[in-house]
């Protein structure tokens, strides 16, 4: 087969790259990843600089993360100071920016020659590569292509092995076997493909039992709460009323009300007549779980940044504990180089003159009255694998509270989705609230056991299930899967020295 050459060639790439990303949710056509992928392989083999394949790469790439970022231009449109427009730039120059990563990818496989030992070498450099693009410029593992392995029948349960990234290096091996076929090598494409198959039917097996619950009962409200109205005039006192209406009055049975990132956008450790208003919604047994702010102060009382919360409320309404966000959104939550940018025009996207501050990491927190300790994420910190649990101290469950109205529909899609890979990568169940939807709670093998669309307001009632043993990702984090990507890269090596 006769590839196209010029300008044709590159307009392939970036359909190719664009085609990539409908194994995503909320699409989830994973065949057409893989044949994506696959063309990228085959496009690799005919280059023939380092020049060459990183711009191969790059145009490819930029096509995969413009469809798959697209929802961040939905952001821009709730800044009074920045025009909507400015959001498709954002895309565009992130998109761009993430484009490098495959770019190197191809740039390195590229001396790999072809077949078998390219299919290897270009699982490790993806996956290597893929690993960077999770804590470089502190991070953005948006969509990792392991992520289009959940609808692939059970090969997604391998994320409790070798975690998402690990999973990612499967989609490439399962390309590459699509690109050794359409070289004619039968045998080897067919091995490949063979044996991913024969995992993905493995990973059926924890799928084909019921969902152990334990006692703890569950109610997380969705009062269907957009950005504009969130942080209008009267916002907060809004969004008490309607949350406090969807909330279900107090039972006999102990139970965990639940609301989203920033319920109340305001300072909840300093209303106190807030706290027991919200406290008298409680039984005596009750805990309330939700996100609001926290002004970080100077002795003299003026504020200086802030910070994104989760607090424990008890029927008292008492401040048990409380969680602060470590991964902050850039542009979101903090705008670097505040004065040059505030100069131009431009601010960060959520309200306020006060810049967030990041907390400690990862923390369990224990909870009274029998509840299971928890483990909380705000927002996207649910996106980084191998780094939402405290290290030594595991919890029964993980808690991700967000604020998805800021996402178009298929961004919030992708984030429940890699909701569902840390669930199976920890082997913990979660739950998860926002205000918009998609609120869910997610069994310890991935499975979604309830949820709530978005757009509609409402309450999940359901018990938490039960958490799996530690899983093997849990313990290795991401050294396991890394070191799988260099086994991959020095078996390709190996090979195309040896032919």
């Amino acid at each position: 087969m006769t590839l196209p050459a010029g300008r044709a060639r590159f307009g392939l790439l970036f359909i190719a790259g664009i085609i990539s990303s409908l194994g995503f949710a909320p699409w989830n056509l994973w065949p057409l990843t893989l044949i994506g992928i696959g063309w990228l392989i085959r496009e690799t083999a005919t280059t023939e600089t380092w020049r060459q394949a990183a711009k191969v790469g790059w145009v490819f790439g930029f096509g995969h993360f413009l469809l798959g970022t697209h929802w961040i231009a939905q952001a821009f449109q709730y800044q009074q100071d920045m025009p909507a427009w400015t959001g498709w730039i954002g895309v565009v120059l992130l998109s761009a920016y993430l484009a490098v990563f495959p770019a190197m990818t191809v740039a390195a496989a590229r001396r790999f020659g072809t077949g078998l030992p390219l299919v290897l070498g270009f699982a490790g450099c993806w996956t290597i590569a893929e690993g960077l693009r999770g804590v470089l410029f502190s991070g953005f593992p948006w969509n990792p292509l392991g992520a289009a392995a959940l609808p692939m029948a059970g090969l997604g349960q391998g994320a409790a092995l070798v975690g998402g990234l690990g999973l990612s290096a499967v989609i490439v091996l399962m390309a590459g076997g699509l690109y050794l076929l359409l070289e004619r090598q039968w045998r080897t494409g067919a091995a490949i493909l063979g044996l991913t198959a024969v995992a993905a039917l493995a990973g059926l097996i924890p799928l084909r039992t019921p969902t152990p619950l334990t006692s703890a009962q569950l109610h997380i409200v969705q009062a269907d709460i957009g950005q504009d109205e969130k942080w209008s005039e009267d916002g907060v006192e809004r969004a008490v009323v309607k949350y406090l209406k969807l909330s279900p009055a107090p039972t006999r049975a102990a139970r965990l009300l639940i609301w989203p990132e920033a319920a109340i956008p305001d300072l909840l450790d300093e209303m106190p007549a807030m706290r027991r208003r919200l406290g008298a919604h409680l039984g005596p047994n009750d805990l309330m779980l939700l996100g609001a702010l926290k002004a970080i102060r100077e002795d003299d009382g003026t504020a200086i940044a802030a910070r994104n919360s989760l607090f424990v409320l008890d029927s008292e309404g008492g401040i048990l504990a409380r969680y602060d966000k470590k991964r902050l959104v850039p542009f979101g939550e903090f705008l670097p180089a505040r004065a040059l940018l505030n100069a131009i025009g431009l601010d960060r996207l959520a309200p306020g003159a006060l810049d967030f501050w990041p907390g400690p990491g990862p923390r369990t927190l224990p909870l009274p009255s029998g509840f299971p300790a928890v483990g909380p994420l705000i927002c996207y910190e649910v996106i980084f694998d191998g780094r939402v649990t405290e290290a030594g101290y595991r919890p029964a469950w993980l808690l991700n509270v967000s604020n998805d109205a800021w996402f178009a529909g298929a961004g919030a899609e992708m984030h429940l989705a890699q909701a569902r890979l840390r669930s199976i990568e920890e082997g913990l169940p979660m739950a998860r609230s926002t205000p918009t939807g998609i609120s869910a709670v997610i069994d310890a093998n991935g499975r979604v056991t309830a949820s709530m669309p978005r757009g509609q307001a409402g309450v999940i009632d359901a018990r938490l299930p039960e958490a799996n043993p530690p899983t093997v990702f849990s313990h290795s984090g991401r050294i396991l899967p890394l070191l799988l990507a260099a086994l991959l890269a020095f078996l390709g090596w190996s090979l195309s020295r040896t032919r």
